[in-house]
């Protein structure tokens, strides 16, 4: 017995469990605390509020939702605000990024000044700031009525710019997502019998054909094909409207990420082998070419761990919107605690909600990392 416990592997292990079993201590007694704080007040516990209506709605969703909205369909609507303003920038801060880092190692000298005074610029200005600029910028342009039009089809006002869309109804958004998975399932499923170019032909043809059949018989007779948006009153029917609030957090973020997915990309850039470089140059390659076949794709490689704390971040820094008015999940989770008062419960929900998304982000992260590894030698 004295020597099991002289042993380091055993102190150590009955370290860790001791302060394992502490913080427990700690969680749950502070949870019995809480508890017992909200019930000396009158107030109720546990989540059945959540099939309660909110009696509020919120100005922005990519689904229906208004005041006779439970709490948990309005925490859904905040998740999936996010997951669209997250997602999308996302793909726009790593397209203007790359552009960035290509203008940054480009022996082109105005373009590497270019390249640099913008990352220099965004980067060190507070990214809420930018955001507060945007939206001061896009809230004072002209009325509804006095809107800059675009053919008479598109218009961009103080409201929002607003855009004609194909009259498709929600199951058949859900229909076009489900196809989508399939012919993702397709895609990866073809690879040895295909090569890419036809893959990726295909898979925009099988898309192109079931958003038309939906879009012919997926609607009403009188309904139109295009959902044009018109001028009535003070504001504008039909289309669909991008508001200020998601426009302007868009371009705030994807300006701010992208000054830091552009360094990242430039430092991976700058990782490959000068030699595989001139590699491609000995085999007639020109520098577009090079880039696009050897330069990019090993340095993705490299970069690839650093994008996915970049992307992470960048999905935590949608929580800015509230100063603006963007409906997000942590602005619904707000006002839900304000209007319901069951903080306890909605800050967890917060907490694991970003948690979730985070987590499947790094873990998508992680699996592409393994997949793009080059495989050693035996």
């Amino acid at each position: 017995m004295s020597a099991l416990i002289r042993s380091r592997s055993f102190r150590r292990g009955a370290f860790q469990i001791g302060f394992l079993a502490l913080l427990i201590a700690l969680i749950v007694a502070a949870a019995l605390v809480g508890r017992a704080n909200i019930l000396s007040q009158g107030m109720a516990t546990g989540f059945g509020f959540l099939e309660q209506t909110t009696g509020w709605t919120v100005g922005f969703s990519v689904i229906d939702v208004g005041p006779r909205s439970t709490y948990a369909h309005m925490l859904f609507v905040g998740i999936l605000n996010t997951l669209a303003v997250g997602l999308l920038t996302l793909v726009l801060a790593s397209l203007l990024g790359l552009v960035l880092a290509l203008m940054r190692v480009s022996t082109n000298t105005p373009m590497q000044i270019v390249g640099g005074t913008y990352i220099e610029l965004f980067r060190n200005v507070p990214l809420i700031l930018q955001v507060l600029f945007w939206y001061a910028l896009l809230t004072h342009t002209p009325s509804p009525r006095n809107a800059i039009s675009f053919v008479d089809v598109a218009f961009f006002s103080n409201r929002g710019l607003t855009l004609p869309v194909p009259a498709l109804s929600g199951l058949d958004v859900l229909i076009l997502v489900a196809g989508l998975v399939v012919l993702a399932f397709a895609f990866r499923g073809l690879s040895k019998s295909f090569d890419l170019r036809q893959r990726i032909l295909g898979a925009i043809a099988a898309f192109a054909a079931l958003f038309l059949v939906l879009l012919l018989t997926g609607r009403a007779p009188e309904m139109p094909l295009i959902s044009v948006p018109a001028l009535k009153g003070l504001r504008f029917d039909g289309g669909f409207t991008l508001k200020p609030e998601f426009t302007a957090l868009l371009i705030g973020l994807v300006l701010f990420g992208a000054s830091y997915i552009g360094e990242i990309t430039r430092g991976g850039l700058l990782s490959v082998d000068k030699g595989k470089l001139e590699a491609g140059a000995a085999l007639g390659f020109n520098s577009s070419q090079i880039n696009r076949f050897i330069r990019i794709p090993l340095a993705f490689r490299a970069m690839l761990p650093a994008l996915a704390n970049q992307y992470v971040w960048l999905m935590k820094g949608t929580t800015v919107g509230i100063v603006i008015g963007y409906p997000d999940y942590f602005a619904v989770v707000s006002t839900s605690i304000n209007q319901s008062g069951q903080t306890l419960e909605l800050l967890a929900l917060l907490m694991i909600g970003f948690v979730i998304i985070n987590y499947s982000i790094g873990f998508a992260m992680n699996v592409l990392n393994d997949r793009l590894k080059l495989k050693g030698r035996s």
